[in-house]
């Protein structure tokens, strides 16, 4: 994709800042830092304050209150010394200098002694007293990231979406104030192998330090790029051996997901092998719910491998035991969450084709794009009809994609968003009916077939959805979804999962 020249030095500045070592050791600093220059080459600087920041780069929610949380104040201020001391030493005589004017939160480049002027917004600004649901913004970020891709390849920063990884494989820690007490929490989520520090993932979850365990020996594993997953550092570290945790946690009804990543065994690993090469069984209180498990029979090499369970509860000593017991070679495990559960079903899964969460009129929670390969995102400015929620369509991933969604056992119902944008009288691309065209597959069975959204909906942005009822798992815990291109490509707005046994009137 060809780069424009607009703002190309303030660019390229920005491309050398975050590809340091300074910053990559503080993604936050540099999630804020992209996130804000982006709003600059955007022209919509003038909209920055302290709300905005805290919700749109640091995934705070709706209901955020700057009166009860400094985070915005504490992260620019880290912020502008964290730049003072890059241009102190590897930044020293850049021709263009990125600076965070004091009681300001908008950028200015500065240009030999002449900084370029840009528009400023004072701080502190006082948020909503009733802040809007956050809805996917159509902003022209995807210009300035594609700069910073080719800049900073390994590993690549996704600042607008807050997709991070850390260049540390050892050192995924992005908040300097250490990590809070887990005891009693409602939602627990734990990087095995960790010794320090916390991470907030590509969706805004925060995660903690090892903690809990018992036996094993943290470990570091492979930097490289994990599929299926936009949080590959949560794959960087594990805890091997025989080992297990005892989670305290308030009396209730819980979900687990374990997440893991095989980067040891397998072709192209330094181990070599493959399948059975690691072989081993995971007890959760005490029961065997998983005999023989297999990483790589799982999900693959290098892909994320991540376990649903449902329907579990402290016991009587108020603690979720999980232990991993060997077969043949070295259990281990990347990353545990807990969330609050429902008896007798799985939450709802619920994410769109964008970098934010967007919570709709019903007050359904609607997570950023995850678990997916393939394809890229991009978000269109023209509004959409037939719909009472337009923002689940303003973001699109296209291309040739795949979705891997971990589920408990059970059947579930899907439900496929759709708008098409591109193709249309009037649309960028022109065109109408058949101009578009892919197959839609669930674990390998046809659930769509040379779908023409444009057909199907009635005409260009218009509103689509379509559901499929009763789909069971695969055997490893997944509904695998493949978006195959027949005539351009595929595209997806959004998606939902939920489970049936919940009924039809569930809105958690």
């Amino acid at each position: 994709m060809l780069v424009p020249t607009r703002f190309e030095r303030e660019k390229f500045e920005l491309q050398a800042v975050l590809a340091s070592d300074l910053f990559q050791r503080a993604p936050v600093q540099a999630q804020v830092l992209g996130y804000l220059c982006s709003r600059y080459f955007e022209g919509t600087a003038d909209q920055l304050n302290e709300y905005a920041i805290a919700v749109e780069a640091l995934g705070r929610p709706a209901h955020f209150d700057n009166k009860r949380d400094s985070i915005v104040r504490v992260e620019i201020h880290a912020l502008r010394k964290r730049l003072r001391d890059y241009y102190a030493a590897e930044g020293v005589g850049h021709p263009v200098q990125i600076r965070i004017p004091q009681g300001h939160y908008v950028p200015t480049f500065a240009v030999g002694d002449q900084p370029r002027p840009a528009v400023t917004a004072t701080l502190p600004v006082r948020p909503p007293e009733t802040p809007a649901p956050v809805a996917p913004r159509n902003t022209n970020r995807l210009v300035w990231l594609a700069v910073l891709t080719v800049a900073v390849a390994a590993p690549a920063i996704f600042l607008a979406g807050r997709h991070l990884t850390s260049a540390k494989r050892s050192d995924p820690v992005i908040r300097a104030d250490g990590p809070a007490a887990l005891a009693g929490k409602r939602e627990i989520r734990i990087m095995a192998g960790v010794g320090h520090g916390t991470y907030i993932d590509s969706v805004g979850h925060v995660w903690e330090s090892d903690r809990f365990f018992n036996g094993g020996s943290p470990a570091s594993g492979s930097s490289r790029p994990i599929a299926y997953t936009h949080d590959a550092v949560l794959y960087q570290n594990r805890r091997e051996g025989a080992f297990s945790y005892d989670i305290p946690l308030t009396q209730g009804v819980y979900e687990l997901r374990l997440h893991f990543a095989e980067t040891v065994w397998g072709e192209n690993n330094i181990a070599g092998g493959g399948e059975t090469s690691r072989l081993f069984h995971i007890y959760i209180n005490d029961k065997e719910i998983v005999h023989n498990f297999d990483v790589i029979g799982n999900a693959g090499v290098g892909a994320a491998a991540v376990l649903a369970f449902r329907d579990l509860s402290p016991t009587a000593d108020g603690k979720l035991h999980i232990r991993l017991a060997p077969m043949t070679d070295l259990p281990f495990l990347n990353g545990l969450e807990i969330t609050p559960g429902i008896a007798g079903r799985m939450r709802p899964v619920r994410f769109i084709a964008a970098d934010r969460p967007y919570t709709d009129k019903a007050g359904r929670y609607w997570l950023p794009d995850r678990w997916s390969n393939g394809g890229q995102i991009t978000l269109r400015r023209s509004p959409v009809s037939n719909t009472s929620a337009p923002e689940l369509y303003q973001g699109e991933r296209y291309g040739n994609f795949s979705y891997r969604i971990p589920v408990a056992p059970g059947r579930y119902r899907l439900t496929l968003f759709f708008a098409e944008r591109w193709f249309g009288p009037g649309t960028p691309a022109g065109g109408g009916p058949g101009s578009r065209l892919f197959d839609v597959f669930c674990n390998g069975a046809a659930l769509l077939q040379g779908f023409d959204i444009y057909r199907r909906a009635g005409g260009a942005d218009r509103a689509l959805a379509v559901s499929f009822r009763h789909l069971k798992p695969n055997g490893q815990g997944r509904l695998d979804l493949s978006f195959t291109p027949a005539n351009n490509y595929a595209l997806l707005n959004a998606l939902e999962v939920t489970d049936e046994a919940g009924g039809e009137n569930d809105i958690g």
